[in-house]
């Protein structure tokens, strides 16, 4: 139907491939641990918002265009790099022990810019788009290859199972949060731990080939 062949397997393939240990795992665990479910579930979400913009560039066949220019591939990849490396340093530098007694509007604010990150780490990923423009054509007839609809389907069906599976490792992940979270000096660590993470994304990403 719709030009889709092998939808079981894709189906199989794509959970495999979603359960996977991964930068977005690896991303989604720091979040949820050092910050509480909330934060873990908006990772979540806004990794499933990049994915989706991605998704969406292989459907109008944008993908292309960054599969075939190396500078675009590069300088994707590098803004990527640069970003998580941003996110790193800015999570590894010292705070005062009063600042992690947040107030409750400074909570909310903080709350959006976690959503923000999770789409930018996933948008700034030409891995992704190149993810997408190898992985879903094999599971799409040659006389539809060029067809919108197989691409939606196949492409919002592994969003669904990888976002459900990102949502179930958050709310797992943050039972761990508010012991952590009362213990400063447990907390000071972990957000190093956290930078260190997201510095050796960064680092991954710079040294990506297509």
């Amino acid at each position: 139907m719709f030009g889709i062949v092998n939808f079981e397997t894709f189906l199989l393939a794509g959970i495999i491939l979603n359960i996977t240990p991964g930068s977005d795992t690896m991303y989604i665990l720091s979040r949820s641990i050092s910050q509480g479910k909330k934060a873990g579930i908006l990772s979540a979400l806004g990794i499933a918002s990049g994915a989706l913009v991605h998704i969406l560039f292989a459907t109008l066949g944008l993908s292309v265009l960054l599969a075939k220019s190396a500078m675009a591939f590069t300088v994707l990849k590098y803004a990527g790099a640069l970003y998580l490396t941003f996110l790193g340093i800015k999570t590894i530098l010292p705070k005062k022990e009063e600042e992690f007694s947040i107030k409750e509007e400074l909570q909310e604010a903080n709350y959006k810019k976690i959503y923000l990150s999770g789409i930018l780490t996933n948008v700034l990923n030409p891995k992704v788009a190149l993810f997408f423009l190898a992985f879903l054509p094999q599971f799409i007839q040659e006389d539809h290859v060029t067809d919108s609809i197989p691409f939606l389907i196949l492409g919002f069906t592994f969003l669904t199972t990888g976002t459900i599976w990102c949502l179930i490792l958050a709310l797992f992940a943050s039972k761990l949060s508010h012991k952590i979270r009362q213990n400063y000096r447990l907390q000071k660590r972990l957000d190093k731990l956290r930078g260190g993470i997201f510095i050796a994304m960064g680092v991954k990403l710079a040294l990506a080939r297509r």
